[in-house]
């Protein structure tokens, strides 16, 4: 398998970055896996490792646009830790079948472990100007109505666009751009 093309330009200013589990597989269409993605990245926000700007959780991957210091190696981070836990998740919640998917769908190369949720990667996208910003801070809040999960953007309890609209969502969001 070849490297990815994409890569982490200027840490310290945005970047678009979508995070995708192995498969497509639906694993936060559970409540608990995606309140799980939700803590890992609260905490890396509390710990100023990075700022979000945008967020979106769909049933099978993740949209970003953030920033910070050593970006990369706080998305791998955060990928880690978020598949141990969800992990240890689907086996005390007697979810054979999934965890059976993601053993089947590891890379062969990966055999420091049984398991593999996330896809190899996450494409960031180095933002480099306020169009940029805005237009990737809209398709991240319209990704679930064009799916058709919901009417508008603010419906969808696993997104920013609430903070875009004057409400509060899950996460903090850095608005000052």
């Amino acid at each position: 398998m070849t490297r990815s093309r994409y890569q982490v330009l200027e840490p310290s200013t945005p970047h678009f970055v979508t995070c995708t589990i192995v498969n497509w597989l639906p694993i936060f269409a559970s409540t608990q896996a995606a309140q799980i993605v939700l803590n890992s990245l609260g905490h890396l926000h509390q710990q100023e490792k990075f700022l979000i700007y945008a967020y979106v959780i769909l049933e099978n991957h993740l949209h970003l646009v953030v920033s910070g210091e050593s970006l990369s190696r706080q998305i791998a981070r955060f990928k880690s830790y978020s598949a141990r836990s969800i992990i240890d998740w689907l086996k005390v919640a007697g979810r054979e079948s999934t965890l059976k998917q993601l053993t089947f769908a590891k890379l062969h190369h990966k055999n420091d472990r049984d398991y593999q949720l996330w896809q190899e990667g996450s494409h960031p996208q180095h933002i480099q100007n306020l169009e940029m910003l805005r237009q990737k801070v809209e398709y991240i809040h319209q990704n679930p109505v064009r799916r058709g999960y919901v009417d508008k953007p603010a419906h969808w309890r696993y997104s920013s666009a609430r903070d875009y609209e004057g409400g509060t969502g899950l996460l903090p969001v850095c608005k000052s751009w």
